[in-house]
């Protein structure tokens, strides 16, 4: 009947008429005037158009034709008003879009299993410490190796973990610094990866002696070799050593980060004292589970070797534990919070959104009370009328979802280009759950907002609309008083996200404005990395060091050079396990940690970190003769309990030059402020060694500028270029913008949240305007009277204003209970800032009670400046 139901129509309509006629026929048979027989004819049969109506119900496809009906009335009706279909599109796209983003990036980097056979028995492992509390610390080689021989969990273990080399210069193409892996040979295998091209690292690869090997990331093959197969076989220098190409992994690969560009072995970089050590924990290690082995029962078994291990090693920082957590947890962890709170923050503007779309869609119910009375007293079922109000919100949401969904697209692609440091960023885009997510919300936002006008009317009160004027009909107060109650919860979701919002913003402005410890303005930075292989012995790497120093520092607008192994503010560096000679040995098991940086002669003096005991470092104090230390004050304090330091002694085996045995004892000699490592930690205890004492390659370099430091890039990378062409350059940046790129997810967030906040507010706002201005209509011969009876007009404008703020306070004590409740959830991610702080709090409600002053300013304000007369006439 779906096919032909035109055809079928006429027929029934044909049909119908027969039956009439004949009872005509028959009232005429019977004495009746022909036209008097017509109307008893109709009379008995009934309305005829209700009887086709019925007739069709018993058809085949009658749901479907009756729904394809509904839409296009539904579609004429939305049509006849252009801008309320407008705005309910654009706030239901908002609040769908930006859902439906979020939820793409929690299910792509939270959710969604990683793209390995059976991720879910690949394990992250770290050492970790029951006395200490430490439980996620890296691997030391032998603690690995230990693990590796004497485990009863693990199919396989490897060590897998990320560092930066210098590729040089080939094939015309320039020097880079490259992200890569350095892995033990069981570490592709366990993760169940397999070169496109070549083979993987098998066990001679991975060991002492022997001929370099790498495999290249499918990025890197098209980059530098054009896709070309015959790269496989081809040798490319990494810190100046040679590597043959054996093979080039797929596209999907990108662990342990997509900016990672080869693979090389770990044996054949690392020192054999490295790889044996318990006490230099420098690895990431993973492991693969056996069938039917949990990861409690795996934390146990490697466990149980680390506590023996403790044991045979007492002296030194050797953990006694073991941490094993899936591999997706351990690479999730330190955004997992972050992400959940902002999907948090996209429900409550989702929320928002389709409270306004109910709010208007019974505004709209209102206004058509008078026809929907009508249709009932024609015949038409409150069930079919409800129908037509759903048909008509899911078109609205349907159509908001799609919109909603390029909104999604475009708000992915800024955030994978703003935050490419999350994990798994390259598996964030619209896929299919997202599609079916969206269509799961369209339907959940039309079914809430189409039901919401259902609730404030019954077939009795629809009837009762016809004995009303015309005026009374706009609304009853069933009406008003849901419309309020829907702005309340719109009004108390908002505040929970302002305050969330105004807590991550004064979070980042304390982060912001918080000292590292040295002046940032006018400084360029910048890396480099001296490889061994061209750099071979403590002498040439001073040389270069020196040689580099002397030559920038006469560049034009140069003030000063700094040159150190990590800039304060840029990331947690090296630390080791340090003693004081003079001190008596510590109990067995425990250690001292501190940070560990090697300084130019220099470097107090130019980047202005005070002195304040004793003196710098001298240009003397360099090779053989570098046993000298200066530390922070922090390292008095917590390490030396406040006793005098100058003329004690600092022990750390890492400030031996080559084949140096035992612990090198180093003469404390001076005393400096505090630094900070990252601008949200506080400063740790430090101790600084000289630079040249040729021990580093690895440098970071802060050239002190007259003007705009990033004009000085060219001119400082050229006269690194002039003392090795072969040498590439990295990270070059304005010191605030090294600054910045510890911040920007804490910069993210903020901005993020106020977005979220923002686009609430102005609902909130639009959502009060509307609700006053749609009782303002309601109330119009109301207000005539009362000022035909004498009421001033600013007594008017006192009535509407509050009473149109009172469903804004009700929900903004509402959201400050909520906010109450749910910003604890969230303190672990505020630097400085108290969940309960009373400044924002107190803005907020500020604020929310001045813009919702204003949204009812203007309809009341036209309410207090209504003609009486007119008013009157319209009732």
């Amino acid at each position: 009947m779906l096919l032909h139901r035109g055809r079928e129509s006429q027929r029934l309509l044909a049909e119908l008429e027969f039956h009439v006629e004949q009872q005509t026929a028959e009232n005429i048979a019977a004495g009746m005037s022909p036209e008097e027989a017509r109307y008893a004819a109709l009379r008995a049969f009934g309305n005829p158009t209700l009887l086709r109506e019925r007739a069709r119900e018993n058809w085949n496809w009658h749901m479907v034709e009756s729904l394809l009906r509904d839409i296009r009335y539904g579609v004429r009706t939305l049509g006849r008003s252009p801008g309320f279909t407008l705005i309910a599109i654009i706030v239901l796209a908002l609040g769908i879009g930006s859902t439906v983003a979020l939820f793409t990036v929690v299910n792509s980097v939270l959710l969604k299993p990683l793209p390995l056979p059976e991720p879910d028995r690949v394990m992250a492992i770290h050492e970790a410490d029951t006395i200490a509390k430490v439980d996620n610390n890296s691997v030391a080689g032998g603690t690995f190796e230990s693990w590796r021989d004497g485990n009863k969990s693990f199919e396989k273990i490897a060590i897998a973990t990320q560092m930066d080399v210098n590729l040089s210069a080939s094939n015309g193409q320039l020097p880079e610094r490259v992200q890569g892996v350095i892995s033990t040979a069981e570490a592709l295998p366990l993760l169940g990866v397999r070169p496109v091209y070549g083979r993987l690292f098998n066990a001679t690869d991975d060991s002492y002696g022997a001929n370099g090997t790498v495999l290249v990331s499918w990025g890197f093959w098209k980059r530098r070799f054009g896709g070309d197969p015959g790269a496989v076989g081809r040798t490319i220098l990494l810190d100046a050593k040679p590597h043959t190409i054996i093979g080039v992994l797929p596209a999907w690969f990108t662990y342990p980060d997509q900016r990672v560009q080869l693979w090389t072995t770990v044996y054949f970089w690392a020192a054999p004292e490295t790889m044996h050590s318990h006490d230099s924990h420098n690895f990431a290690v993973i492991g693969r589970l056996k069938q039917g082995v949990s990861a409690a029962a795996a934390q146990a078994d490697l466990s149980s070797i680390s506590l023996s291990e403790r044991k045979l090693h007492p002296d030194g920082p050797v953990f006694n534990a073991a941490s094993v957590r899936p591999l997706l947890e351990s690479e999730t962890r330190d955004v997992k919070t972050v992400l959940y709170a902002l999907f948090a923050a996209t429900g409550c503007l989702l929320l928002i959104a389709c409270l306004n779309i109910a709010n208007l869609l019974v505004a709209r119910a209102a206004t058509r009370r008078r026809e929907l009375a009508i249709r009932t007293a024609l015949g038409g079922s409150r069930g079919r009328l409800i129908r037509e109000q759903l048909v008509e919100a899911l078109l609205l949401s349907f159509a908001g979802t799609a919109l909603g969904l390029l909104l999604a697209q475009g708000a992915l692609m800024w955030l994978v280009h703003l935050r490419s440091d999350l994990p798994r960023v390259d598996a964030i885009h619209l896929d299919l759950y997202a599609i079916l997510f969206s269509v799961g919300l369209a339907v959940i936002c039309g079914v809430v907002a189409g039901l919401a006008p259902a609730l404030i009317e019954d077939e009795a009160q629809v009837v009762r609309a016809l004995q009303e004027s015309s005026r009374a009909v706009s609304g009853g107060h069933r009406s008003v008083h849901l419309r309020r109650a829907l702005l309340s919860v719109e009004v108390a979701l908002t505040v929970v996200l302002l305050v969330g919002a105004g807590l991550f913003l004064r979070s980042y402005q304390k982060l912001c404005e918080t000292s590292i410890g040295v002046p940032t303005d006018h400084v360029l930075t910048m890396t480099l990395s001296l490889p061994d292989m061209s750099y071979r012995g403590p002498a040439k790497k001073v040389a270069f060091e020196e040689t580099l120093i002397d030559r920038i520092r006469v560049l034009p607008g140069v003030r000063a050079v700094s040159v150190t192994t990590l800039l304060p503010g840029a990331d947690n560096g090296e630390d080791d396990a340090i003693t004081i000679h003079e001190d008596p040995p510590l109990k067995q098991g425990d250690w001292l940690d501190a940070s560990v940086r090697f300084v130019d002669p220099g470097y107090f003096e130019s980047m202005k970190l005070p002195i304040l005991k004793g003196r710098s470092f001298s240009p003397d104090e360099r090779l053989g003769h570098n046993k000298y230390a200066i530390v922070s004050e922090s390292f008095v304090r917590e390490i030396m309990h406040g006793r005098q330091p100058l003329g004690k002694h600092v022990d750390d085996a890492n400030n031996n030059q080559p084949g140096e045995k035992g612990e090198a004892s180093n003469e404390i000699i001076g005393v400096v402020g505090n630094v900070r490592e990252v601008p949200g930690e506080t400063g740790r205890p430090t101790v600084y060694f000289p630079l040249y004492g040729g021990l580093h390659g690895y440098v970071q370099l802060a050239v002190h500028t007259e003007g705009d430091p990033l004009q000085m890039a060219i001119p400082v990378q050229k006269t690194v270029a002039a003392l090795d062409s072969n040498l590439p350059v990295s990270d070059v940046l304005s010191y605030d913008q090294l600054i910045g790129k510890n911040n920007v997810s804490e910069s993210f967030d903020a901005t993020l949240l106020s977005i979220f906040a923002v686009l609430s507010l102005v609902l909130a706002a639009v959502g009060l305007f509307g609700v006053l201005s749609y009782i303002v209509a309601q109330r119009t011969g109301e207000i005539g009277v009362r000022i035909a009876l004498g009421a001033q007009r600013e007594q008017v404008l006192r009535l509407m204003l509050v009473d149109g703020m009172k469903p804004a306070l009700f929900g903004l004590v509402l959201g400050l209970i909520g906010s109450i409740a749910t910003t604890r959830l969230i303190q672990s991610l505020l630097y400085g800032t108290k969940a309960l702080d009373p400044v924002v709090f107190a803005t907020v409600a500020a604020a929310l009670l001045a813009v919702a002053g204003l949204a009812c300013l203007v309809p009341a304000w036209r309410a207090s400046r209504l003609d009486p007369m007119q008013a009157l006439r319209t009732e």
